[in-house]
């Protein structure tokens, strides 16, 4: 299949991908359908909706890099190590030095239909990024800088933002947003609006689900709910490719030149739903480099996401090229809008 779309790639770039943001710890209960109390173990893996889909997109194999600041602790040291044993390029990630802490995010799995994540992100050192810690050159080197919504959250990381934006947009690198809305990162919702709005206006491929969207609206265009309206309005922007995502119900991909295409799903046994969204952005980034369609780019994000789904963790559940391949051609997808 063929891209059929005004998105243009630059070809012989050293990365294929840079993600930009929030990177922490993820400490996930080795006994699942329990309650916090009698957990009796957890183990550490990387955790960040940015993060999750950089390693998603080395998995895939592609070249990936990573823009973000960590503590210089232990916690530290274990994000710089599984990055580098996925392949993923660390020189874009600097030290905080002000006393901040990485993020730790722990889960409880209740049951596939309910589990909790409690996030400590007081004083985190991803919102620390300063835009002196962002590297033209290093921006220069991709084909796509992949940003999310929770590094706008805060001073300084949200200028870095806007300064990674304003670079990737003199190289010529697109620019793709996964919207990663946690409302307890914000200190109001006209605050959130204000800066995601300033930021999709940069963007030209956008994710998200509904619920984020309609937040996104909510001053622009409040009580909006329909997809199309909402991809019509970002598309008077740069937008060129939207996906607006409804869970179980599937997904909803939209182009600038009006074409339309609705989303499949896969069959899945659900254990955990934690970084479903992250792996089905990591696969659509790979099929958009892979010159698929938008449809093809959402049914493999589709696929993606239901291997996760039926596993314990999020960043170290991300399927290779092969798993996902073998997945999709072993279960029949459902199509849905």
């Amino acid at each position: 299949m063929e891209l059929q779309m005004d998105l243009h790639f630059e070809k012989n770039r050293p990365f294929d991908v840079i993600a930009l943001g929030r990177v922490g710890i993820d400490m996930y209960a080795n006994d699942v359908n329990c309650p916090m109390e009698e957990i009796r173990s957890f183990s550490p893996h990387i955790g960040g909706s940015p993060a999750n889909i950089a390693i998603g997109t080395a998995r895939l194999g592609l070249k990936t890099g990573f823009i973000g600041k960590i503590a210089p602790d232990g916690f530290g040291r274990f994000i710089i190590s599984r990055f580098q044993q996925a392949g993923i390029d660390t020189r874009g990630i600097v030290y905080d030095k002000t006393g901040a802490n990485t993020q730790i995010a722990v889960s409880e799995i209740l049951s596939p239909e309910k589990a909790n994540i409690i996030f400590y992100r007081d004083r985190v050192a991803d919102l620390n990024l300063e835009p002196n810690d962002v590297s033209e050159s290093y921006i220069a080197q991709a084909k796509i800088l992949m940003i999310s919504g929770t590094a706008l959250a805060g001073s300084p990381s949200r200028e870095a933002v806007f300064v990674a934006i304003e670079y990737a947009i003199k190289h010529n690198v697109r620019i793709m947003m996964d919207i990663d809305y946690r409302p307890f990162t914000w200190k109001s919702r006209e605050e959130t609006a204000v800066y995601y709005n300033l930021a999709c206006e940069k963007c030209e491929i956008l994710l998200g689900t509904r619920e984020e969207f309609n937040m996104i609206e909510g001053i622009v265009c409040p009580g909006n709910r329909d997809d199309q309206r909402t991809a019509d309005r970002l598309f008077r922007e740069k937008a060129k490719v939207i996906v607006v995502k409804h869970g179980k119900a599937g997904s909803v991909g939209f182009q600038a030149d009006g074409a339309r295409y609705p989303g499949c799903i896969y069959p899945a046994r659900v254990i955990n739903t934690f970084g479903a969204g992250d792996s089905y952005a990591a696969s659509f980034i790979s099929g958009l480099l892979d010159g698929c369609r938008v449809d093809e780019c959402m049914k493999r994000g589709a696929a993606a996401s239901s291997i996760v789904i039926s596993r314990n963790d999020c960043s170290d559940s991300m399927p290779t090229r092969a798993e996902r391949e073998e997945y999709m051609a072993a279960h029949e997808a459902v199509q849905g809008e």
